[in-house]
């Protein structure tokens, strides 16, 4: 069984589509061994327990320092003996330390075109707002590796959508999300799972 983990901030819409794509058949043999979150708040805990899946929170308050937090996180991933960590709307960026201990074992999805509208501070509507104000007519997202470097590490998927005249922050953001996160992203995961790319020159190639 492939076991990923599942890291998360808000309200967990990328989390229900793996889930659903495990429930569906489409992902076999991946198992989501836990649901982490920064945030005790989150919606995606709760899409988690509906699912029966654990859940583990790691709350700044509980911590001496964010290096503290995120050692802790590491050391708990390691003893679930994780195969592959997916950042599903987790708003933190991860360290030189977190990316070493799982070496091309965290993959992202991002809401644009990488290399457009990506890097610090580009998340959320955020992304889709500096979309609309460019002018660009096609977006869409990215499922990629993470390096040190935010948004930066190699590409695994992307899929596009047309901007429309009178899309708004939210409706762009919706129809990103429906019509290209949701199928990206576990797409990504099977082929991960599967052994079907690997990474060569800092490009992911397909087997």
């Amino acid at each position: 069984m492939f076991k990923i983990a599942v890291l998360v901030s808000g309200s967990g819409t990328n989390l229900k589509a793996i889930i659903d794509s495990i429930e569906n058949g489409y992902l076999k043999n991946v198992f989501i061994e836990t649901v982490v979150s920064n945030k005790k708040d989150a919606f995606a805990l709760e899409i988690a327990k509906k699912s029966g899946i654990n859940t583990k929170v790691f709350s700044l308050e509980e911590f001496e320092s964010k290096e503290k937090r995120e050692q802790a996180i590491i050391s708990y991933l390691k003893e679930k003996d994780i195969d592959l960590v997916v950042l599903a709307g987790f708003m933190l960026i991860l360290s030189k330390d977190f990316v070493d201990a799982f070496k091309d074992k965290i993959i992202n999805i991002h809401p644009s075109l990488i290399p457009s509208f990506c890097g610090e501070g580009f998340y959320g509507l955020k992304v889709h707002k500096a979309v609309l104000e460019s002018g660009v007519k096609i977006t869409g997202a990215t499922v990629h590796f993470v390096t040190e470097e935010a948004d930066a590490g190699p590409i695994i998927l992307q899929d596009s959508v047309f901007v429309d005249d009178d899309d708004t922050e939210k409706s762009l953001q919706k129809k990103v999300m429906q019509k290209v996160e949701w199928q990206i992203l576990p797409q990504a995961i099977n082929l991960i799972a599967k052994n079907k790319i690997t990474i060569k020159d800092g490009i992911v190639r397909r087997i």
